[in-house]
């Protein structure tokens, strides 16, 4: 090879290494503003969502434990007032897991 043409292959090489560091930048800098993009979309968005959605599985869970709540009351108050009524299903109910676990 001749000096001109090793200092154009040098050139290339050169040229290729500089536009190959745009390139890398320029990706860098494209991904940090995606990145912010969707950081600022998270914030103003899902967050929001994501909080009123726990918030109403909250308030779900506050209810439906206010629902139990309420029922056991009911029943231990039936159960007072009638004893051997609860205690005759109590036995009918135990009769009958027994039966289904025997088959």
């Amino acid at each position: 090879m001749t000096q001109a043409t090793e200092r154009m292959t040098d050139d290339i090489g050169a040229a290729a290494r500089t536009l190959a560091g745009d390139a890398k930048d320029s990706a860098k800098a494209e991904l940090a503003a995606l990145r912010q993009k969707v950081e600022a979309l998270m914030a103003d968005r899902v967050t929001p969502a994501v909080s009123e959605a726990a918030g109403r599985a909250e308030d779900f869970a506050h209810s439906a434990a206010e629902s139990v709540r309420h029922r056991a009351d009911q029943l231990a108050g039936s159960v007072r007032q009638q004893p051997f009524v609860a205690i005759g299903a109590a036995v009918l109910a135990g009769v009958a897991i027994g039966l289904l676990i025997r088959r």
